[in-house]
């Protein structure tokens, strides 16, 4: 099987080393055509920030990913900051079930990644724009997706927050039935902060206020989140009119105490007040945890949500190995099937079929010491029809190539229909 994989990934470099192998899509329309050109017959470049993976069908048989990585890392001009030992390479089988795995989510960074799957149709997509892929690749990929959409359907891969900010805001969504009446107060502006403020907003977040103790940096957050920006001396005049406070600046003492908090819940007369401390030390204090209508968690609180979804998912692995292992068994047989020898077989079974079927159905037209007769001269007929198609099926020169021949096999498999046990 000509197919290979070549990749970089987060098990294999850093990410200093693998931001110098990754590629825009900009980037990726120019290399795909430079690869088919050079090395290549098909091509489809995959690149996230926690991977980069060519899929291909190398001109010749000889070629693989020990030249191929030099490549990629000459293309970004990465060559002085990346070594083979960076990259991976799979040929026939494995690259097909590696393929499918990433689909599926399983070799990804986080266990069950949601993302990846749009990623990869999004790369296949540049690729066809850019005519890099061709009957394998095309396949291959399409069984691909199939293979993750089977993954998210069958297993509960998919299930459960496995960050923090995303276990946060769906602790909220369950509190709070309709996100889009509620107002969340975001307090800092630190990467996990805003992470969870995003979460919120994807949920249809009704309202957003921000406060920072430098003003400005809040300002900036709202041209990527929205909402609106108050003093951070403000907080307290705030925290009786938001649904959602989410927490996160260092402070060597509480931002909000019990106290304060229990006054805003008399202010908003007891409706219910989520608070989510992702900071540390800890910004709000626990004991509020214990007033009516609050509630407070806390980074560990979090994380032990995260671990037990983590855990969930790490036992669907052997449903999701063996959805990989049936989706590769089916591409498999597909690819064997563009070989000239079962091809021509399937077919001659086909037709002998059908001769066998229209003599049955007629031979009550014809004398009864006809039979023998009939027989031979429709199988001279069968072999006569099939005789020039087999010939060209079979020639392979110069002229006519290995990948030429498998295009006019999977022409003829699909003119005559002989893939219909075969998933399309």
């Amino acid at each position: 099987m000509k197919i290979f994989c070549i990749g970089i990934n987060h098990r294999t470099a850093p990410i200093d080393v693998r931001e110098r192998i990754w590629f825009s899509d900009e980037e990726i329309k120019t290399a795909l055509p430079s690869f088919r050109e050079n090395y290549t017959e098909e091509a489809v470049l995959v690149s996230t920030c926690n991977r980069t993976e060519l899929y291909y069908v190398p001109r010749a048989q000889e070629l693989n990913g020990e030249s191929i990585w030099q490549v990629l890392a000459r293309f970004k001009n990465a060559e002085q900051h990346v070594t083979e030992k960076n990259f991976y390479t799979h040929g026939s089988h494995e690259a097909v079930r590696h393929l499918f795995a990433v689909a599926s989510g399983i070799d990804s960074m986080i266990l069950g990644d949601v993302q990846i799957l749009s990623q990869m149709k999004d790369a296949y997509a540049i690729a066809q724009q850019a005519h890099t892929t061709d009957i394998l690749l095309n396949r291959l990929f399409t069984a691909a997706f199939h293979t993750g959409k089977r993954a998210r359907t069958e297993t509960e891969i998919g299930e459960g927050a496995v960050s923090v900010s995303y276990a946060a805001a769906e602790l909220a969504s369950k509190i709070f039935e309709d996100l889009s009446k509620r107002t969340a107060l975001l307090i800092g502006a630190g990467e996990t902060g805003k992470l969870t403020a995003k979460h919120l907003i994807g949920r249809n977040l009704g309202k957003l206020i921000l406060a920072n103790r430098t003003r400005s940096r809040a300002e900036e957050l709202t041209g990527e989140l929205g909402g609106r920006v108050i003093d951070f001396q403000s907080i307290l005049t705030e925290i009786s009119q938001v649904d959602i406070i989410i927490s996160a600046v260092e402070s060597p003492s509480f931002v909000l105490s019990q106290n304060e908090i229990r006054h805003a819940m008399k202010q908003r007369v007891n409706r219910p007040l989520f608070i989510i401390d992702i900071g540390v030390p800890r910004n709000i204090d626990p004991m509020a945890n214990s007033i009516e209508n609050v509630f407070l968690n806390d980074i560990d609180a979090l994380n032990h949500i995260v671990d037990k979804n983590l855990a969930h998912r790490q036992e669907e692995l052997p449903k999701i190995e063996k959805i990989i292992a049936e989706e590769s068994t089916l591409f498999t047989q597909w690819h064997d099937s563009l070989e000239v020898t079962p091809t021509i077989q399937q077919l001659r079974e086909q037709f002998e079929t059908i001769r066998q079927s229209e003599v049955e159905k007629h031979l009550s037209q014809f004398p009864a010491d006809a039979k023998e007769e009939l027989e031979i001269l429709t199988k001279q007929i069968v072999n006569k029809i099939l005789h020039t198609p087999m010939v060209n099926l079979r020639a392979q020169t110069p002229e006519h190539p290995e990948g030429d021949t498998q295009r006019k096999v999977f022409i003829l498999r699909n003119l005559f229909g002989l893939d219909k046990k075969h998933r399309p």
